[in-house]
């Protein structure tokens, strides 16, 4: 596969048999960012490309030339951040997160890739707050900071964390609370509800509104809310990332329909003339 590195069988490897072969021939070296949170993730996920390049971390001292289909990444405080005991080893969890998030283009991409890894508990966000503290020099430092602390105050997902702070608070709305339990065949927690105003949101996220059967709860979920005696709107992603103002004031109805006694404060991104909502 490598110079020096061998597979005996015909037929096309593994991604793991690729991760292992980049791992000996680079050694020593560990599994990093996308390709250690491949191997964290195992073999179930169906979404991994099986020919994605393989990444991998050495010694900030160390030179090696990258063979086809490995990136090679010199690391500070390699022997520190890897986990030798795992099968390949890897930078741990918390490191490779930030890497990856740290580097992505978009920040709703950043939040998912930590958001999906909390909700998958592959780690917590306090574990990811710890680690931050200790890497200074991260890129975008403070935005992933505030996301970490909004992911340990109870927001899931990036639709979550987006409503959170593109709808919510930039807008000055009431705050909700995050993932309250309720019952609909069985426990469910709700993404944001406003007690004192009977008033449900529902965050609908690629993640886990992908099937019938999920929409189908969903659906149940929204029911059983108008049952309680609270009203659900369920938001996607148009609403939160693409039309955030907008959204905004159209919760700020519904909360003064239900008795709020506030009003809606523009953000920067709103029209000069949107100022406050009048039900």
């Amino acid at each position: 596969m490598h110079d020096g590195v061998y597979v005996v069988h015909t037929g096309e490897p593994s991604w793991l048999q690729r991760a292992w072969a980049a791992v000996l021939f680079a050694s020593p070296a560990a599994l990093w960012g996308e390709s250690a949170i491949r191997a964290a993730d195992g073999p179930g996920r169906r979404d991994r490309d099986l020919r994605s390049v393989i990444h991998v971390a050495v010694d900030r001292k160390r030179s090696v030339v990258e063979p086809s289909g490995v990136r090679v990444h010199p690391l500070a405080g390699f022997d520190s951040r890897v986990q030798w005991n795992l099968s390949p080893p890897r930078v741990r969890i918390e490191h490779a997160l930030l890497d990856v998030a740290s580097r992505q283009p978009r920040e709703v991409e950043a939040i998912a890739t930590l958001a999906d890894a909390v909700q998958a508990r592959r780690t917590t966000a306090q574990r990811l707050i710890d680690t931050l503290s200790g890497r200074p020099r991260v890129a975008r430092r403070r935005f992933l900071d505030e996301v970490l602390r909004d992911l340990a105050d109870g927001t899931c997902s990036a639709l979550e964390r987006g409503y959170l702070v593109r709808v919510e608070r930039a807008h000055r709305l009431p705050t909700g609370t995050r993932q309250s339990k309720g019952w609909s065949r069985g426990r469910v927690y709700r993404d944001v509800e406003y007690p004192a105003f009977g008033l449900v949101v529902e965050l609908d996220g690629r993640m886990f509104h992908d099937s019938a059967a999920a929409r189908d709860r969903d659906l149940d979920r929204d029911l059983d809310a108008l049952v309680d005696g609270r009203s659900s709107v369920r938001l996607g992603w148009g609403q939160v990332f693409g039309r955030p103002c907008r959204t905004a004031e159209r919760i700020a109805v519904l909360l003064a329909q239900r008795g709020w006694g506030g009003s809606m404060q523009p953000c920067p991104a709103c029209s000069p003339t949107r100022s406050r909502v009048v039900p």
